[in-house]
């Protein structure tokens, strides 16, 4: 292999062992996944689908995405599956453009509230550039607030209502969202891209009664690899039957081309272990986890957005500890523990230097961890921010100017020198050791 990329192929994988990974947008794939994506499918370029390709040789491509699709269609029980989205926001662009002209009126969560930037967030995303786009929101107590999302969606008859999110924490009731979507002849569309896993091991309930098109993404709690699915169902608001048509004329030529064969392969084992008992354990203790994880940070006096969890992951408001999102989440990476800075509802601050943090499970369970070992990384992150706020100066202002810019170029510079967190980071290393992942891998 090139040496410079093996070198740091290397480093990247001592990470990984070494750091705890929270961010629940990530997860460790299997061997087999890994297999793969690394297969010789990455030389085929196979534009179209199965048995309608514009190339030649695709005999045992065909069959690769047909299993995908076969998979992804039993573990959903959906008539249809698209295997080929290269990731979420890709599938999802490609459904608002199946399904939408230019200018109509979608209503999707705002991001604040824990939704997606591709739901309509406006200005900076395509979905909010092209539509209309009108942003449903929370209760002060962290809820979908349904009332308000029924009254929004009569006055302002949306063609699409998106549920789903990547940073809320409780069930969606996706049937009430389908009722509402009905009352005013609405597509119904479930991104269900963090809670797929959770669906199929029926710990969260699922769209497929409720909606019309189901997108979700492949990795996260699905441990698969980086790719989407977009499924469509026999239960929605207009039983359109030209739906799954439009959606594949949507992948490919509407806003891709060849499909990424090796990773579709990855998809198709995924989607293959996602069907054994043992995957429905696997969720079952993510669930767990990131349960136990809420329990310890309220003990320890810290806001839980919506206060709890029903998912694999949390929301945590930080500022009460005078610490940003920003601050918090570089503080912790320099202990060893990767989480993501986040907006949360109501914030006063901007997306960049949130006042929250998002933590999830997934990648913890995939270790071994059980909720022995959240209450000893909950602990962990409360000492790191708290000996952070003591011995350094977080009060930050909400921009990245003049002295703000000078004095957060300062704390990454104490952070990156200071001997208690370098002390912390090798006792969570010697932690995460006994938690090994790809040990046969070097």
């Amino acid at each position: 292999m090139d040496k410079n990329v093996n070198r740091i192929i290397k480093m990247e994988t001592r990470r990984q062992r070494a750091e705890l990974q929270l961010i629940p947008s990530e997860n460790y794939v299997s061997k087999n996944v890994l297999r793969a994506l690394g297969s010789v499918f990455t030389n085929k370029y196979a534009e179209g689908y199965p048995e309608k390709r514009y190339y030649q040789g695709n005999k045992y491509a065909d069959q690769i995405e047909k299993l995908a699709i076969q998979r992804a269609k039993i573990l959903f029980d959906t008539p249809f599956a698209n295997v080929q989205a290269n990731s979420g926001s890709p599938a999802n662009l490609a459904v608002l453009f199946a399904l939408l002209d230019v200018g109509d009126t979608i209503m999707g969560m705002s991001l604040s509230s824990g939704g997606h930037l591709t739901h309509g967030h406006p200005k900076v995303t395509l979905s909010g550039k092209f539509f209309n786009s009108i942003q449903y929101g929370v209760s002060p107590e962290g809820f979908i607030d349904y009332k308000v999302m029924r009254e929004m969606a009569h006055q302002h008859k949306p063609k699409l209502i998106i549920s789903g999110g990547s940073a809320y924490s409780r069930t969606i009731d996706f049937k009430l969202i389908g009722e509402i979507a009905k009352e005013v002849g609405a597509y119904h569309m479930a991104d269900i891209s963090h809670i797929a896993g959770l669906v199929v091991a029926k710990t969260h309930p699922s769209p497929t009664p409720f909606a019309d098109i189901i997108t979700t993404t492949t990795h996260k709690t699905l441990r698969g690899p980086r790719g989407a699915l977009i499924l469509t169902t026999d239960a929605g608001t207009n039983k359109d039957p030209e739906l799954a048509s439009k959606i594949d004329k949507a992948i490919i030529p509407g806003t891709q081309g060849g499909p990424h064969l090796n990773n579709i392969a990855g998809i198709a084992v995924a989607l293959g272990e996602a069907q054994s008992p043992q995957f429905t354990e696997y969720i079952n203790q993510v669930v767990l986890n990131s349960k136990a994880l809420c329990n310890v940070f309220i003990k320890k006096g810290y806001t839980i957005i919506s206060g709890g969890t029903d998912t694999h992951l949390l929301l945590l408001d930080v500022s009460a500890k005078n610490i940003d999102g920003w601050a918090a989440a570089w503080a912790l990476e320099y202990a060893g523990v990767i989480v993501n800075r986040n907006i949360i509802p109501f914030d006063t601050k901007t997306p960049f230097y949130p006042s929250g943090i998002r933590l999830g499970s997934p990648a913890l369970t995939s270790r071994g961890m059980k909720e022995e070992q959240m209450e000893y990384v909950a602990t962990i992150i409360d000492k790191t921010l708290n000996y952070t706020v003591r011995s350094m100066d977080t009060n930050f202002s909400n921009n990245s100017k003049g002295e703000n810019k000078e004095k957060r170029a300062v704390f990454l510079k104490k952070l990156k020198t200071d001997t208690y967190l370098k002390e912390i980071k090798k006792e969570v290393a010697d932690f995460a050791s006994r938690f090994p992942i790809y040990p046969t891998i070097e």
